[in-house]
Order: C-alpha cells, then sequence, then structure tokens
C-alpha cells in the first residue's frame, strides 16, 4: 500500500517563526515512517516557499532545545524540485515538478499562519489539511471575538476592554480612563491576534499603561486589556472526535506554574526553569469535570475541527474558571502541553499525529461530496 504524502509546513511570517521550526522538526521525526512519506516544506520570513525542504530547520539547529542530540532527517528523494523555490498550493495538492500531496499539516503559528489565512489558501487548493477550518482559525486568533462568542454561549470569562489603535492614538487618556475605571489595575495587555505571550505586559498602575500598550500595538492594530486576577493557568487538550458528530474528546487538565511573575515570551521558550507543567493538573475531581465542560463548550462554541488547546483561569480564592483563549495550533514539540497533555490521557504523539491526519482527510471527503455549483436541472 502506497504512503499517505505529508506535506509538513512550517516557518511562516509571523513572530512566531522560530517556535513553528521546534513543532515541526518534532511532527517530521515522529510521523510513523511505516505509514506516510514526509514533505517538508518551508516558508521563510520573506514569504518564499521552498519544497522538500530542512534548510531553516537546520540553520537553527544549535540555538532550538528540541534539536538536541535529535537525529538528523533525511528527505524522501526529489531531484526534479528538491530545494527548488516555488508558489503555494496548486490545484488539487499538486505543486509545480511534484507529486500529489494527500494532506498539509500546517505546524505554523500566529498571523498569517494560524489565524485562517493558510487554512484559506488550502481551501482555495482543494488540499485536506489538519486542523481547524477557515473560521475557527480566524476566530481563535482574535481573543476578543472568540471572548465575545464564548461568552455569548455562556461561559464565564474575566473582565476586559478593547481598542484599536488609531482611536487610542486620538485619545489615549480616554482609554486609560475607561481601563481605570472598568478594570482597575494591576492588568494585563496583550495584542489580540498573537500569541506565545509576544507583546505581552502586566501592567501594576496607571503610569506604566502608555509604555505597554506601544508595545502591544508594534504587533496588532487591536490590543486587550484584561483585569488580572490571582489565577492559576490551566490547560486542556482536544480532539475533535473520529465519529462525525459525537462530542469532541478532552484530555486531563495540565497546569502551568511561571517561575516569573506570568508566563511570559521568555519564561515558554527562553529559560529553561521558565515554569513548571504539571500534568494533570492539582484539582478537584469536581473541578477537572467542570474545566473538561468548559473545555468541550468552548471547543464547540468557536467551530472547531481538528484540534484545538483551551487555556482556562482558575481563580485561587473562588476554585472557579474562566474561559481565558483557544490555540488552534498549539506548541507542537513532543514536550509541549498539548502533546503532553494526551499522553497522560492515553494517546501518544505517534498515534495523535496519525489521528490528526485521518480528521483531515476524513473532513476533505466529507467536503468532496458537496455541491459546489447549482444548476435547475438538478432541482
Amino acid at each position: 500500500m502506497a504512503k499517505t504524502r505529508v506535506a509538513v509546513l512550517y516557518g511562516g511570517r509571523s513572530g512566531e517563526h522560530e517556535i513553528s521550526l521546534q513543532s515541526a522538526a518534532s511532527v517530521i521525526r515522529n510521523l510513523d515512517p511505516a505509514k506516510y512519506e514526509v514533505i517538508p516544506i518551508a516558508i521563510d520570513k520573506d514569504g518564499r516557499w521552498h519544497y522538500n525542504d530542512l534548510s531553516l530547520i537546520d540553520a537553527n539547529a544549535k540555538s532550538l532545545p528540541v534539536f538536541k542530540d535529535a537525529p538528523k532527517v533525511i528527505l524522501p528523494p526529489n531531484p526534479e524540485a528538491a530545494g527548488a523555490e516555488i508558489l503555494p498550493l496548486g490545484a488539487a495538492g499538486k505543486m509545480s515538478g511534484s507529486r500529489k500531496i494527500d494532506v498539509v499539516f500546517p505546524v505554523m503559528h500566529g498571523p498569517l499562519c494560524e489565524d485562517g489565512t493558510i487554512q484559506g489558501v488550502f481551501e482555495l487548493a482543494d488540499v485536506a489539511y489538519v486542523g481547524c477550518g477557515v473560521l475557527a482559525s480566524a476566530v481563535g486568533m482574535d481573543k476578543e471575538v472568540a471572548k465575545r462568542l464564548v461568552r455569548d454561549a455562556g461561559l464565564p470569562i474575566v473582565p476586559y476592554v478593547s481598542a484599536k489603535v488609531d482611536l487610542w492614538k486620538r485619545d489615549p487618556k480616554a482609554l486609560a480612563a475607561r481601563v481605570k475605571k472598568e478594570l482597575g489595575f494591576p492588568a494585563f495587555v496583550k495584542p489580540a491576534n498573537l500569541g506565545s505571550s509576544v507583546g505581552v505586559h502586566k501592567v501594576k498602575d496607571e503610569a506604566h499603561l502608555a509604555e505597554a500598550l506601544a508595545d502591544a500595538f508594534r504587533y496588532d492594530t487591536k490590543v486587550l486589556i484584561e483585569k488580572a486576577i490571582n489565577a492559576r493557568e490551566i490547560e486542556l487538550s482536544v480532539l475533535e472526535n473520529p465519529d462525525a458528530g459525537a462530542a469532541p474528546l478532552v484530555s486531563v487538565a495540565g497546569e502551568i506554574t511561571p517561575s516569573h511573575e506570568f508566563y511570559s515570551y521568555e519564561a515558554k521558550y527562553l529559560d529553561e526553569n521558565g515554569a513548571a507543567l504539571r500534568i494533570p493538573a492539582a484539582v478537584t475531581p469536581e473541578q477537572m469535570k467542570e474545566a473538561q465542560r468548559i473545555a468541550i463548550a468552548a471547543f464547540t462554541a468557536l467551530e472547531c475541527e481538528g484540534l484545538s488547546r483551551v487555556d482556562l483561569f482558575c481563580d485561587r480564592q473562588t476554585g472557579e474558571f474562566y474561559f481565558n483563549e483557544v490555540n488552534t495550533m498549539p506548541g507542537f514539540t513532543s514536550i509541549s502541553m498539548y502533546p503532553k497533555m494526551w499522553e497522560a490521557s492515553g494517546i501518544g504523539y505517534r498515534d495523535l499525529l496519525s489521528r490528526l491526519i485521518d480528521l483531515a482527510l476524513a473532513r476533505h471527503a466529507r467536503k468532496k461530496a458537496l455541491v459546489r455549483e447549482f444548476h435547475p436541472d438538478q432541482a
């Protein structure tokens, strides 16, 4: 039986480019070689696509922890296209000078990657792909819109204020007054459409608000200012049920305990002792069930498919949970929270990758069966 050809797409133009390299390296090295033929496709920081190419990963190997003592990946033979710069996917998953690709695994994070844009390319190309579709990807990336939707679905959220850059520049004092009145301090300032804690600041008083906003607006035109609560950071992995229409599957909850004041970019990726990860989280059985309920409800409300990691806050005083955000393509190294929580729930990393590919192929088959054009004589 022919192997399934999986294009692992990595890199991208977002601020999370380097994180993508770590995730992609783990996925490439852990896809079952008996079942899959892996074709790495790189997108460099200038937006150029490179077929059958590991150069971005190799160039950063020494600086990325995931590469320590890792075996080198051997590219499949394809002399006519290896290393060639190409255009994005063409019709039916074909690429210039290459054989057909069965499914794309987009291991990319952040804007222009995880926000529905690359998913739109796959839809136009009529190719199967792992993860959420255009809608859920776009909504999940915009933290403010996601909060609105889960709030309307009856899920609890922390109070927040959002602001666009042009309005802030026009009247910064008005925004500061609103934050002071509606939220108070401390408060968190974060770009609305970014991940991995890039551009996130904990603001302890009004005097430091403008500086934090200026930095957050470097990364996005919309910023979220959120009331800071004394909370634990609880995460859950959600997986689409292979039985179409059945409730999503959810892992045990995990907990992140930062050694820094909050789970910053530095704590996540630069400081080896930046945080302690506990799986399962130290919660009561009742809390575990409630966290899982919220995670499934959020996944459903945002119309996620394939996978998502749902992040919650747990108030240290009351024990109540609040929806924080959803990550439609979370970090995917073998030590990242999403796969680790599934490992603790009985699904190993390699099996998880296979399940995600199966889900992608099944969704694509369902969509292929839809009527794309209507003719009166078909009525």
